[in-house]
């Protein structure tokens, strides 16, 4: 099935692993010119390297703390420079860290508020402009199930990702005569890195072992399992295809039917 993505120029943030590694390869498959970011270069090289071999004719890589606005700066203009206009731009932050409210120091929420919210505004701001001289453009967001079903003991997460879907929502509405679309992909448990590190963090704190954490959560997971990055990546491929021409403003939780809400 053609998705219309042969071409486009796509950047795909924190791609040097887990979910953004996933949707970059998705992305390259489709025939687009993809960029990635990630603050470890040397990660972010290899990751490249493993892209250009499976199919990408060039993929730039871009050394890139997203909390600060000159290395957006520099992203973006790094981009154009090379490729011209960014036609899909895929906001994508690693995930904050778990803890209570008063576990929470206020150097944490400034970190991970300038990290998970103002990086997906600054870069949308920066790429807005052509899109809007081009008439079309999509802003895909990855968040996760959380906006609709909070999880425990992820203070910082529940609420951080609920104002980047309050934000994507007033967005869209704002750029929909643009011929822009604004989405949000809200992933549930899914078998990366960073989860890795949230079961053995449960683990530890109930003297248990990850894998009996992993199928414990997996039981409540209407699918019976936790989703293969790809599974997200399919997701974010839709909403960035010719395919998701009148969908706009949404939030998709791609969670197996974990979440009650809907």
């Amino acid at each position: 099935m053609d998705l219309g993505l042969k071409d486009k120029v796509v950047l795909v943030c924190a791609a040097s692993q887990g979910l953004g590694k996933a949707v970059a390869q998705g992305f390259v498959t489709e025939g687009a010119k993809v960029a990635i970011c990630a603050r470890s270069n040397d990660t972010l090289q290899a990751t490249r390297a493993e892209l250009i071999a499976a199919g990408g004719n060039d993929v730039l890589a871009f050394e890139t703390d997203l909390r600060k606005p000159a290395d957006l700066q520099r992203l973006i203009e790094g981009i154009q420079s090379q490729w011209g206009a960014i036609d899909v731009l895929v906001n994508n932050a690693g995930g904050p860290p778990p803890g209570s409210h008063l576990e929470i120091s206020d150097e944490q929420w400034q970190h991970y508020f300038e990290l998970t919210v103002r990086s997906a505004a600054r870069l949308t701001e920066l790429v807005l402009p052509d899109m809007k001289e081009a008439g079309w453009g999509r802003i895909i967001n990855i968040s996760s199930f959380s906006v609709k079903q909070p999880m425990a003991n992820m203070m910082l997460s529940n609420s951080l990702r609920l104002s980047v879907l309050g934000w994507a929502k007033t967005l869209a509405n704002e750029v929909a005569a643009n011929g822009i679309l604004v989405n949000t992909v809200c992933p549930g448990w899914t078998q990366t890195n960073r989860v890795s590190s949230l079961l053995d963090a449960k683990a530890a704190a109930v003297n248990s072992s990850a894998e009996n954490i992993k199928q414990a959560i997996s039981t409540d997971i209407p699918l019976g399992r936790m989703a293969e990055p790809e599974e997200i990546a399919n997701a974010v491929l839709f909403y960035a295809s010719s395919m998701a021409s009148y969908i706009t403003g949404t939030a998709l939780a791609v969670d197996g039917g974990q979440a009650q809400v809907f």
